[in-house]
């Protein structure tokens, strides 16, 4: 290859590689950097690629195992003898570096002459879903790389976000930085992100290339969100939600800065990242398809009450999967009204999927028996649920049922807000595979609904139009396990629910506060008695939320990694 930069060192051909890594997938993951370094051979100088790339991120404790580092380092190091002299662009790839301890989250830079420079990453997160501190040991504060005539200043995820390090590579002569990324999606994180870009730029006067993964990793969803941002804190290009590579030519002009010039754009718009209702259902789109797929499972089977909660899942799985690969499942039992067997029928004509119809009558008959003679003379609580958790469990047991025998992943169907407060079956409806709003609250899946039946942006695989009947929208929600249920005789009005819910979660807030916060955000007075009430349910079900599937990641605080309580717990919130 004749590079760029050897014949006029004024300027460095970058494409910037916006892939889908597989965790532990490491022939996969280097077979990406192959197949694009084969692509752009003669027409660029470096490929950047997302932190710690060549392993997949997040590692967790997989990255302790000595074999799992040295495997990744003899596919390194393949990678780097197969590029001696092949005419192909250098690489920036990241992945573990053994330390004393432990090891460090490194980038190699691998030129085409087979050597390596390596940056490591200085600050380590320990927050939301991250623990880095308990797998890596933190480097030393990087300094910028000669790289073909330009220094590069190399920041790894979090020392970007931190701007010590963008301040410590422009004062040792840093002309670009480059951000290789590992940053999950969450509700308007790509407004963040590029927040800090441009502070950091107006900090430093140096452009950006933020490099960010997509694609799904158990619960957390990262969206890609690459960006180029020049030295004006303009962004020439960004984009979310897909595998897209773009090409930038640093250029160094006559003050000695060095500005972007936007090259090919392949899979990229000039602003290609989407409004906060798209992003939030594509989240959970990728989220569910690559749950499903990268562990091998043929398709999912949910339960299809015909209400809203299964409507949004069923749409969101057909959009993930495609039709075929989705199995709605109706299991109407005595208090099943006319009009929910109708619209779950309806809802699955609309998505093109089969649907299955097991009564779970027989079920409930049997256990009442079975049971009768051991209940027979024992008190009765004053709210006893004991027939209406069988009828939820008979579903729970009907659905893996259908797993066991056809292979299909069950899909919870269960809400934030349900989860919050505990109003949900252990080994009933909350059994599943996956949970798919397990981090959507109530009121975003009516909004998600909505949309929904209006939009079908390009990638989804469901069909065009409106994918739930408008009745499953508009009716009061029930869970139909006694007659003339509503969730809200239980729980109150879901808006004053999840106001209340979003201030004690998201924001750690006690009662008093919450109640003061959720009023002024619902416009509305909500009493702190009610706040009260709500907080102890929280509480008292998280033994439910600890035995919970993995779900997608939306929110600040999700359950499970993002929110760690103790089940024996006499405090509370």
């Amino acid at each position: 290859m004749s590079n760029t930069s050897s014949t006029n060192p004024s300027s460095l051909r970058i494409v910037c590689v916006q892939a889908n890594p597989t965790v532990g997938a490491l022939q996969g993951n280097f077979d990406i950097v192959r197949r694009h370094r084969a692509q752009y051979r003669g027409k660029a100088d470096l490929l950047v690629f997302s932190e710690c790339f060549g392993t997949g991120y997040p590692l967790q404790d997989l990255v302790l195992r000595p074999g799992f580092r040295r495997d990744f380092r003899a596919a390194l190091d393949a990678l780097a003898g197969e590029m001696r002299g092949d005419g192909g662009p250098a690489v920036l790839v990241g992945g573990p570096l053994d330390g004393a301890a432990l090891p460090y989250n490194a980038a190699f830079l691998i030129e085409t002459d087979g050597s390596m420079k390596i940056v490591l990453k200085h600050t380590l997160p320990n927050d939301e879903v991250y623990d880095e501190k308990r797998v890596f040991a933190p480097g030393p504060l990087p300094s910028p790389v000669d790289f073909r005539g330009f220094r590069l200043g190399i920041a790894i995820c979090e020392d970007f976000w931190h701007g010590k390090i963008a301040h410590a590579l422009a004062a040792e002569g840093a002309e670009v930085l480059i951000v290789p990324n590992g940053s999950h999606f969450r509700t308007g994180k790509q407004a963040v992100r590029l927040a800090i870009g441009r502070r950091t730029v107006k900090a430093t006067g140096l452009p950006v290339l933020y490099v960010n993964q997509v694609g799904g990793q158990d619960s957390l969803v990262f969206d890609g969100g690459s960006y180029a941002m020049d030295r004006a804190g303009l962004v020439i290009a960004q984009a979310g939600f897909r595998e897209c590579d773009f090409d930038i030519t640093l250029e160094r002009g006559e003050d000695g800065g060095v500005d972007l010039r936007r090259g090919d754009v392949l899979g990229m718009l000039p602003n290609g990242y989407p409004d906060e209702t798209e992003a939030m259902y594509r989240a959970l789109v990728l989220g569910l398809r690559d749950y499903v797929n990268k562990n091998g499972f043929p398709g999912v089977v949910l339960g299809m009450s015909g209400g809203i909660d299964s409507a949004l899942s069923a749409a969101v799985a057909v959009d993930a999967l495609g039709a075929g690969r989705v199995l709605p499942v109706r299991m109407p039992s005595p208090y099943t009204s006319v009009e929910s067997m109708e619209d779950a029928e309806r809802a699955a004509a609309l998505l093109g999927t089969r649907l299955l119809t097991v009564p779970i009558g027989p079920a409930m008959a049997a256990f009442d028996g079975m049971l009768a003679p051991v209940l027979e003379g024992q008190p009765v609580p004053a709210a006893d649920t004991t027939f209406e958790n069988v009828q939820a469990r008979a579903r729970g047991m009907t659905l893996m049922a259908l797993s066991n025998r056809l292979g299909l992943m069950v899909l919870s169907t269960g809400n934030k807000s349900e989860m919050s407060v505990g109003y949900a079956t252990l080994y009933g409806d909350m059994c599943g595979g996956y949970s798919v709003l397990k981090d959507v609250y109530k009121t975003l899946v009516f909004r998600l609904a909505r949309w929904r039946n209006t939009q079908r942006p390009e990638g989804l695989l469901g069909p065009q139009g409106a994918v739930m009947p408008e009745r499953i929208i508009a009716k009061p929600p029930s869970a139909e396990l006694r007659e003339g249920q509503t969730d809200e005789q239980a729980l109150g009005a879901y808006e004053h629910l999840d106001a209340v819910l979003a201030t004690m979660v998201e924001g750690l807030n006690g009662a008093d506060r919450a109640a003061e916060l959720a009023s002024a955000a619902v416009g509305q007075p909500i009493s702190i008695a009610y706040a009260e009430r709500i907080a102890r349910m929280t509480a008292r079900a998280q033994y439910k939320r600890d035995q919970s599937p993995p779900g997608v990641v939306v929110t600040e605080r999700t359950y499970g990694p993002g929110w760690r309580l103790p089940v024996t717990n006499h405090y509370g919130l």
